[in-house]
């Protein structure tokens, strides 16, 4: 009864709940213009991932994007709410099954489809960039798009990601800045370009 509900039931009523934000919110999206035939590592920090997925069907309406997910016991209930909003899943993480999501995430991306990452999960630091998403773009040549999510009221957790969660009836401001090519930088300083990329219009 406990897996049914956190496989199931809970993911049903929590994507409910996010589209209500959703549609009684104002939206006011800063998108930068894309190769919508282009396959592209999408970036955006683990506290802000709610209603990323309707950033990206803002963007890429037609795309398909599978999102890495943790293999720990939250991430099924992740796994299960996103696949209601139109976002497929690869299970893991840099800490477990690293090898594993690295390789279907590259296989994903070589088909053509968009991979999203938290540079920042399952465990962070908050607002951390780990190798990850620096070997996946610089493996299949693809450019990074860094995605923000700015609601003017929100709940905030007090869990170590700061996770938001805009309130409804509010505005929320959705940001896709330019194609990010890395693949001329060491890994160091793509990580620390990324993060200040990242930084740029995220919630401190």
């Amino acid at each position: 009864m406990k897996l049914f509900l956190i496989t199931r039931v809970v993911p049903y009523l929590l994507q409910l709940f996010v589209k209500f934000i959703y549609f009684t919110s104002k939206k006011v999206f800063h998108h930068t213009t894309i190769n919508q035939n282009e396959a592209y590592v999408v970036a955006f920090w683990h506290g802000e991932l709610l209603m990323q997925p309707f950033n990206y069907k803002q963007l890429k309406p037609h795309g398909k994007v599978s999102a890495m997910i943790s293999q720990h016991k939250d991430g099924e209930a992740i796994t299960r709410t996103v696949e209601h909003l139109g976002i497929h899943s690869i299970r893991g993480s840099s800490s477990k099954g690293a090898a594993k999501v690295l390789i279907s995430a590259i296989k994903k991306i070589k088909g053509g489809d968009d991979i999203a990452i938290t540079p920042d999960g399952p465990r962070g630091p908050r607002h951390s960039v780990a190798d990850g998403i620096v070997a996946i773009s610089k493996k299949t040549n693809a450019k990074i798009l860094i995605f923000n999510c700015k609601p003017t009221s929100y709940w905030q957790f007090n869990s170590w990601d700061k996770f938001i969660v805009p309130k409804p009836f509010g505005t929320i401001e959705f940001f896709i800045q330019e194609p990010l090519d890395i693949s001329e930088l060491e890994m160091k300083d793509a990580k620390e370009l990324i993060k200040a990329k990242m930084l740029e219009n995220a919630i401190l």
